[in-house]
């Protein structure tokens, strides 16, 4: 019999926390080893419960989720999933360690909540938990000069290169991967597309703190909007987002239409288009993530001529979509992390 997994429910609700460890115990998969209160209560509680995975609220009196992340994590590396109402501190608690999160349902939404939650809670006991340095929320400073781009192996792209467009696709760990490749771009890139698993409303926010950040413009894509040379668009929540021809360029389309591949936005959908229309004059990643959204398209991608990269076991929080690309031969170069900008701008450097 498989054994289950242990889970620890953490939020201040009475009734919110009653519900879902009610919800969660009815499940032959879990075992709700305990609760916490507030986040000072699973302070105290967390050594002793040893849960395998955790669900954590953000806003809660006295001590918060953020805080609680910072403090615990390092000597208590356990994965935690956010189960938080729509906030801007969702991704610092997700630089801070935190796995993946789930939107708190409203009203007739609880069934999808907990079908999401539970395969969330599912894989995310065998994540990662990736301790990395607090993330700047102000606006990067001073740009790095060009000569020093260039002794860090970045240089601008001028619009030699034979690449027109890069595609991204991530799920869960992507927030803070998708930031550490991008965040390394000088502003003269080609357009880049990205499609990154998050409910709507979330990546409003997620292209606002990425626009902070880097040096390259970044927003939510709007059906419609043209892909050009220094801007970022990230696909909206709730919609299926593909690149299209647009006279001797390329435009984004933003639909209303069904999951593909258990997604909306979906990678595969959107490397798909990429394939179909812009074939070997692009260049694909695929980062961090449960599941196999993105193996097929990227495998469309290579098959028309893109070059195409995959993250390494090692860097993922869960390496799950860049396996199934990998296994089914559609990467062209796995890399680390932390090596993905320079495979990038290496490729780009060739023309």
């Amino acid at each position: 019999m498989q054994q289950k997994i242990r889970v620890m429910v953490v939020d201040d609700s009475l009734v919110f926390r009653t519900w879902l460890v009610k919800s969660l115990s009815a499940d032959p998969r879990f075992e709700v080893v305990g609760y916490a209160v507030n986040a000072l209560d699973a302070k105290n509680k967390l050594p002793l419960l040893k849960p395998d995975i955790m669900t954590l609220d953000i806003e809660m009196p006295g001590m918060t989720g953020l805080e609680f992340l910072k403090e615990v994590l390092p000597s208590h590396p356990v994965p935690v999933i956010l189960v938080s109402s729509l906030n801007m501190r969702v991704f610092d608690a997700l630089a801070a360690g935190a796995v993946d999160f789930v939107r708190k349902p409203e009203e007739g939404q609880r069934d999808s909540f907990l079908r999401n939650l539970m395969a969330k809670l599912a894989i995310g006991k065998n994540a990662r938990v990736r301790l990395s340095p607090q993330t700047p929320t102000a606006p990067v400073s001073a740009p790095r000069t060009v000569s020093s781009m260039s002794r860090a192996g970045f240089s601008p792209i001028t619009g030699n290169s034979s690449i027109d467009l890069i595609a991204i696709g991530a799920s869960t760990g992507g927030t803070e991967a998708i930031l550490e490749v991008v965040r390394q771009f000088p502003a003269k890139m080609p357009g880049i597309v990205i499609t990154q698993h998050m409910p709507p409303g979330f990546t409003a926010m997620y292209a606002e703190r990425l626009n902070r950040i880097c040096k390259l413009e970044v927003k939510e894509a709007a059906h419609g909007d043209k892909v050009r040379p220094g801007l970022i668009l990230l696909a909206p929540g709730g919609l299926q987002m593909r690149v299209v021809r647009m006279g001797t360029g390329y435009s984004v389309s933003c639909t209303e239409e069904a999951k593909v591949s258990g997604h909306k936005p979906s990678v595969d959908v959107l490397f798909d288009s990429v394939a179909a229309n812009v074939k070997n004059r692009a260049i694909g990643v695929i980062l961090t993530g449960m599941g196999a959204d993105g193996a097929a398209g990227m495998m469309r991608m290579r098959k028309a001529g893109a070059y195409t990269i995959g993250q390494d076991r090692d860097s993922c929080v869960v390496y799950g979509m860049p396996m199934e690309a990998f296994k089914i031969g559609a990467v062209c170069q796995q890399a680390a992390l932390s090596n993905i900008p320079q495979v990038v701008m290496a490729r780009l450097a060739k023309g």
